[in-house]
């Protein structure tokens, strides 16, 4: 499935838009959320909200960072938004888009750290995995809003 930053846009759903959720974030429903639905949001979805999550707990990423991630953790918390999480295959897709989104947004504070602590807790919850599931292609230097993400 193909996913562009540009779709976020067009689905009427922008990075402003996102942003307004920054207050539904709280770290305790963020995990109640994932273990409630690790299994079926699949395990690119958690992986992303991982390494949203461990981003957002470093003392050196910024405040304006941190707000895009606290945007796109709580639109992914919201129990109803643009697709309905309940709908099969589809109702994940625009969580994802926002969590690609902030993830774009915020990769240079993605460390290899991050990224151990990230794949740790996702051999936690789901047991071995294939590493190939969780790979995200780094959006390139200029930060174009046309990437595309393979999900």
């Amino acid at each position: 499935m193909q996913f562009s930053l540009q779709t976020i846009k067009t689905d009427k759903m922008t990075p402003k838009d996102i942003e307004k959720y920054q207050g539904r974030y709280n770290e305790q429903d963020l995990l109640k959320k994932v273990t409630r639905v690790a299994k079926k949001a699949g395990i690119k979805v958690i992986y992303l909200a991982l390494l949203l999550y461990y981003v957002l707990k470093s003392p050196k990423v910024k405040m304006a960072d941190k707000g895009k991630i606290w945007g796109a953790l709580g639109y992914f918390i919201l129990p109803i938004d643009l697709i309905p999480d309940f709908i099969p295959l589809a109702g994940y897709t625009d969580d994802l888009a926002a969590l690609m989104w902030a993830f774009y947004a915020v990769a240079k504070n993605v460390t290899p750290e991050i990224e151990a602590q990230a794949k740790k807790k996702l051999r936690d919850w789901f047991g071995d995995y294939d590493e190939a599931d969780i790979i995200i292609e780094r959006a390139p230097e200029s930060h174009d809003d046309n990437v595309d993400v393979q999900g």
